[in-house]
């Protein structure tokens, strides 16, 4: 298996300098809102304050879906129950709990194997029999990074491919640079021993000359960039490809003009060719996106009702202003034998501020905020996971997909709000669901000004939960609280 730009001296420097800008991951997120980049706090507590601090962080879904690949080495056992619906319900639906199961070839199974999979995942056991099915079926599928999902249409790409036909055969489709050769590793891993196979990437930075023949059988690329070589520079015939994969369609529909770019490039595709769309969420615009683009599909799905708030006992301090919210997290932090904790806050500015306060006062504390690089973000979190510091102080950037074991309370410093001011419940969710995972129990408090009381209020109503006042004064109190 080999992993190739183009070829000759010329390609070998450029492989060898794309390869060595992706180990660093040294790219911060484009931001969606022009903030512009702060300094983290030094351990003497000094700051740089700027403007952006008062902004909210904003979520950069590329960004995240990265993280998640960089920080789950092994594969996540969702706790999601997973629904299919079959184009053709009565035909009988198929799971396997081995790959031995799937008579795959015998370079491709000891790949597997050196990439340290014992078994296939959940969403594996369902999706592989449909991906590897002949003849070929169409599938869109919801997964969250962790799962397996990349694995899952790699093992895809390279069943169908012929080492023997130098051209391409398969075409990956990842919404930037980074999450194209972060795929075209797991690629490069799984396809270590099947001879003669090779990956190119059709990202920025990788020019081809004219002319060139293109005989690679596996193309991972960003669309603006494939659709350059497929219809400008005609390297790519698309008429060949017989697997095609839309990889992170929530993060492709949010990039601008990168729908319009995929449909173009699916629509030149043969009538034959497997077409595979996955994405970690399924809100509407992916739905409409999925079906436009995708004919005559199996689905897979998360069933969304999973989301819960049972297991988490929930808790609310009324505090005049922020020395008042943290005089009461000290008194909680002192009274409950934490494990490890996540505190939210909803600005860089206060997120910076309470790490100040709590390393003055001798506490193990990361903090972790937008203007942070990927790498940056992912080695933070890796310490948090290792025990290394036992709180993470961070704004939304940490909200979803992390999950950490350890993690038995979270901490809203601020109540998520939208732009609106008003409660952001998918964020309230998402951000105390960090604790309580793996159907253990969890503890949330929650900090807020008396004149925030109504939007809690809201938010437990939302949710038909009971939120419970504490006195942060009431050590006897505190301590009763069990987990």
């Amino acid at each position: 298996m080999a992993s190739l730009l183009w070829g000759g001296d010329a390609g070998a420097a450029e492989s060898e300098r794309l390869n060595s800008h992706f180990s660093n991951l040294v790219h911060p997120r484009k931001n969606l809102r022009g903030i512009r980049s702060t300094t983290v706090p030094n351990i003497d507590g000094s700051l740089n304050t700027e403007e952006d601090d008062e902004e909210d962080d904003v979520v950069d879904l590329a960004a995240n879906s990265l993280l998640n690949k960089l920080i789950r080495q092994s594969l996540v056992e969702s706790s999601h129950r997973v629904e299919v619906l079959q184009k053709d319900p009565s035909s009988p639906l198929y799971s396997v709990k081995t790959f031995e199961e799937l008579r795959l070839k015998e370079e491709l199974l000891k790949g597997i194997y050196a990439m340290g999979f014992n078994r296939p995942s959940k969403i594996q056991e369902m999706a592989l029999p449909m991906m590897l099915a002949h003849p070929p079926q169409n599938l869109i599928a919801q997964s969250q990074s962790g799962t397996g999902k990349t694995a899952a249409f790699v093992l895809a790409m390279l069943s169908r491919v012929n080492a023997l036909e130098l051209f391409p055969q398969c075409l990956c489709l990842a919404p930037t640079y980074e999450l194209a050769l972060q795929t075209g590793r797991v690629v490069e891993r799984m396809g270590k021993f099947c001879v003669d196979v090779e990956v190119m990437y059709a990202i920025r930075g990788n020019r081809i000359p004219r002319g060139t023949e293109i005989t690679k059988q596996i193309i991972i690329g960003t669309p603006g960039t494939v659709l350059d070589w497929c219809f400008k520079r005609k390297l790519i015939d698309l008429t060949k490809i017989r697997v095609f994969v839309l990889d992170e369609a929530d993060v492709m529909i949010d990039t601008q003009g990168f729908s319009d770019q995929s449909i173009r490039i699916q629509r030149a595709l043969p009538s034959e060719c497997q077409m595979l769309l996955f994405s970690a969420t399924f809100e509407d615009s992916v739905w409409q996106f999925a079906e436009r683009i995708i004919p005559d599909p199996n689905v897979i799905k998360l069933r969304k009702e999973e989301l819960t708030l049972n297991n988490i006992r929930q808790y609310y301090v009324l505090c005049e202003n922020r020395k008042d919210k943290y005089q009461a997290l000290c008194n909680i932090y002192g009274g409950i034998t934490i494990g490890q904790a996540i505190i939210f806050c909803q600005t860089r500015r206060n997120a910076k501020w309470l790490t100040v306060e709590m390393m003055q006062d001798g506490h193990q504390v990361s903090l972790l905020s937008g203007e942070l690089t990927v790498e940056q973000r992912a080695s933070i979190i890796q310490r948090f996971r290792d025990g290394k510091e036992k709180v993470l102080i961070t704004t939304n950037v940490c909200a979803r997909g992390i999950d950490v074991k350890q993690v038995t309370i979270v901490v809203n410093f601020d109540l998520p709000v939208n732009q609106s001011e008003e409660p952001d419940y998918e964020t309230y969710l998402h951000r105390i669901g960090r604790t309580g995972r793996f159907g253990k129990k969890g503890l949330a408090f929650n900090m807020i000004e008396v004149d925030k009381l109504p939007l809690l209020m809201k938010i437990q109503d939302h949710f038909n939960s009971n939120i419970k006042q504490l006195d942060p004064e009431d050590m006897d109190e505190i301590e009763k609280i069990e987990y």
